[in-house]
C-alpha cells in the first residue's frame, strides 16, 4: 500500500463548537466542491455527518466523539441542530444532510465504493449507480457483514478497497461502529474521502425512500424514517428528550452568553523552547474577531508535530468559534499521537465552557491515551 497522507489540519477552518461537537459553516454546494477536489486531487478528507443522535451519543461516548473531533470536514445533519445553531447565535447556515450529499454528488465525476449495509444491499446501490446515467460511478462493493471492527478489518477487506481506485468510499455500519472502522482504519486506506453515511446505500438501492425535501425542511424527517422503519421510534424519542435537556440547561444559558460584549483585550505569548513543544499563555476575552493569531500558531504544528500546553489562567471568556478551534487541536494531537494540555481555567471559564459542553477539552491529552 501506499504511504498514508501526511497529517494536514486546516485551523483556518470556519469551525463552530455546538453541545461539544465542531461543525462546519459552509452550505451544501462548498461541501460538494470540496469533497469532489479532495477525491480528484487525491487529499484526504474524513467526513463526519452528525446528527442530534450522534451529539447525544457522544456526551457518553468518547471514542466516538474523538472521530469526529478527528474529521476533516463536520457538516450538519438534520434540523434540530441548526434550531440549536440559532439559539446560540453561531452562523451554521443550514443543513447539509448526509443522504443530500450523496445524492447530489451523483451529478459529480467521482467515483464510489460502498462498504457495509445489509448482505446483497450494497450490489444493489452500486448497480443502480452505474445504469442511472449520472456521472458518479460506482467502483465496487463489498457487504462484510456483522462481525466486529477487527473483523472488518481485515487485510482482504482493505486491498478489496484499495484496489478498487475510488475516490470515496461510503460506509454503512451503523454510526458508532462505523466512526470506530473509519479511525481503525483511515492510516490503510488509499481512497482520498471517507464517510459514514449509514442510510444512504438503503436510498440508493430503492429499500427505504427518502423523506420529500420539504419534510425535510420542516424538521420532520424523523417523522418519516418512523414511517419507513418503525423501529426507529424509540431511538428518536430519546433523542427528542434529549434535546429538550441540552435547550434548557446549554441553550439558553448560552443564549445570554452570545450577547455579551467584550473589549478586544485578547492576547497571546509564546513560552519556552517551541521547538520542543508549543506552550502558550493567553489572556483577557478570545472571541472569533480575535482569532487569527492562534489559527497561525497551530498551523505550525502541521510541519511540526510536538506536544501542545496553554496557560489559560488569564482567560475571562472563550466563545464557540473558539472552543471549536480548540476541538480540532484535540483531534489533531489525537492524530498526531502527540500531548495536549489546557490548563488554569477559573470556576467561571469553566462553567461557560460547560455550557457548551466542551469541560473535557480541560481533560489532558497523553500519547498513551490515544486508543482509550
Amino acid at each position: 500500500m501506499d504511504a498514508s497522507p501526511r497529517i494536514n489540519t486546516d485551523f483556518h477552518r470556519p469551525v463552530y463548537l455546538l453541545v461539544g461537537l465542531p461543525f462546519d459553516a459552509i452550505d451544501m454546494e462548498k461541501a460538494m466542491d470540496e469533497l469532489v477536489i479532495a477525491g480528484q486531487s487525491g487529499t484526504r478528507c474524513f467526513l463526519s455527518t452528525p446528527n442530534l443522535n450522534w451529539l447525544i451519543a457522544c456526551q457518553r461516548d468518547e471514542e466516538f466523539l474523538n472521530s469526529v473531533l478527528q474529521s476533516d470536514l463536520s457538516l450538519p445533519d438534520g434540523m434540530p441542530l441548526i434550531w440549536l445553531s440559532r439559539i446560540f447565535g453561531l452562523p451554521l447556515c443550514q443543513r447539509v444532510p448526509g443522504s443530500d450529499l450523496f445524492q447530489r454528488l451523483r451529478q459529480r465525476p467521482i467515483s464510489v465504493y460502498f462498504f457495509g449495509g445489509p448482505p446483497g444491499l450494497a450490489g444493489q446501490a452500486c448497480q443502480a449507480i452505474n445504469q442511472s446515467g449520472d456521472s458518479m460511478k460506482c467502483q465496487g462493493h463489498l457487504s462484510p457483514g456483522f462481525g466486529s471492527v477487527e473483523e472488518m478489518s481485515n487485510p482482504k477487506n482493505l486491498a478489496a478497497i484499495n484496489a478498487s481506485g475510488a475516490d470515496f468510499l461510503v460506509l454503512a455500519l451503523g454510526a458508532r461502529k462505523g466512526q470506530a472502522w473509519i479511525l481503525r482504519n483511515l492510516v490503510h486506506l488509499q481512497t482520498p474521502v471517507v464517510s459514514h453515511l449509514g442510510a444512504v446505500v438503503n436510498f440508493v438501492a430503492g429499500s427505504v425512500a427518502r423523506a420529500p425535501r420539504l419534510v425535510g425542511k420542516l424538521g420532520l424527517e424523523w417523522l418519516w424514517r418512523i414511517k419507513e422503519e418503525p423501529g426507529l421510534w424509540r431511538r428518536y424519542w430519546q433523542d427528542g428528550l434529549g434535546f429538550l435537556h441540552y435547550l434548557f440547561w446549554h441553550g439558553l444559558p448560552a443564549t445570554f452568553l452570545s450577547h455579551k460584549t467584550f473589549p478586544n483585550t485578547a492576547s497571546l505569548e509564546f513560552i519556552g523552547d517551541q521547538d520542543r513543544e508549543l506552550h502558550l499563555r493567553l489572556s483577557g476575552p478570545w472571541m472569533e474577531n480575535n482569532l487569527q493569531p492562534l489559527r497561525n500558531a497551530l498551523m505550525d504544528l502541521n510541519s511540526r508535530p510536538r506536544s501542545v500546553t496553554f496557560d489559560i489562567s488569564h482567560v475571562s471568556h472563550l466563545d464557540s468559534a473558539v472552543l471549536g478551534v480548540l476541538a480540532l487541536l484535540r483531534g489533531h494531537q489525537l492524530k498526531s499521537n502527540q500531548s495536549l494540555a489546557i490548563g488554569g481555567a477559573s470556576p467561571a471559564l469553566r462553567k461557560k465552557m460547560g455550557h457548551f459542553c466542551a469541560t473535557y477539552l480541560l481533560d489532558p491529552l497523553t500519547p498513551d491515551a490515544k486508543d482509550s
